[in-house]
């Protein structure tokens, strides 16, 4: 166990969100129930919303290399606060958290052998100290008792960000830009990542880890990114 974790587990919290006194949670019970949690019917491969929860016309179009999607929240308030404040300042606090709401919604998905984050590229490691998939991933694996590799994929190519690009030039930005040195053969992967938007980093991750021998692919991501009419449902 690492120090973060001991004392994350030592010391009472305050809530995240409201302040008030949490015990051992990051989040109260009172703020825990108000998430977006993700509960409408949904596709199963790419957890976009769905009438009755069956496969949507873009994944039956262009089938993914991703077996299927686990969205916990639905990326709104207050995920679209906290998760920037991880990721650009380094808020380590925030991700007991996110990985234990990702832990909480996982219980009745298949069980993988390995959990793997959504690899960094270096300098982008440098530039933040760290990644923050990589620490989802890690209190998770705690968590649940699960196997993390987080050194057999890599990011070999320093993309731009995928902020702001459309759907085709977010593929054309990722092609090519993981590698991994593993033999997954046989192996069920999930892929840990904080928010999927359009998927094709996951996809082409996905990808990668197929042509290692990987037998199914999970994505578990602790919120998806929908489309403003898609919130309601």
């Amino acid at each position: 166990m690492n120090i973060r974790s001991f004392f994350n587990q030592a010391i009472a919290h305050s809530c995240l969100l409201c302040g008030a006194r949490s015990g051992m949670q990051s989040v109260c019970r009172a703020c825990h129930a108000e998430l977006p949690w993700q509960r409408q019917p949904q596709c199963p491969q790419c957890a976009l919303p769905t009438p009755g929860g069956e496969v949507c016309g873009a994944c039956l179009k262009h089938p993914p290399a991703f077996d299927r999607t686990h969205a916990a929240l639905t990326y709104a308030f207050p995920l679209d606060r906290l998760i920037p404040r991880l990721k650009y300042h380094g808020q380590l606090s925030i991700v007991p958290a996110l990985a234990n709401c990702l832990g909480e919604s996982v219980t009745t998905q298949p069980r993988p052998d390995w959990l793997i984050p959504m690899p960094l590229h270096p300098a982008r490691i440098r530039e933040r100290g760290f990644n923050h998939a990589t620490e989802i991933a890690r209190d998770l694996a705690r968590q649940l008792g699960l196997q993390l590799d987080a050194t057999s994929c890599q990011r070999i190519r320093d993309t731009p960000p995928q902020r702001g690009l459309k759907h085709d030039a977010r593929r054309r930005n990722v092609r090519g830009a993981f590698t991994c040195s593993q033999n997954l053969e046989d192996q069920h992967i999930a892929l840990i990542d904080d928010v999927m938007t359009t998927g094709t980093s996951l996809d082409e991750l996905a990808a990668t880890l197929k042509r290692a021998g990987a037998r199914e692919v999970s994505c578990w991501v602790v919120a998806r990114t929908l489309a403003p009419g898609d919130r309601g449902r």
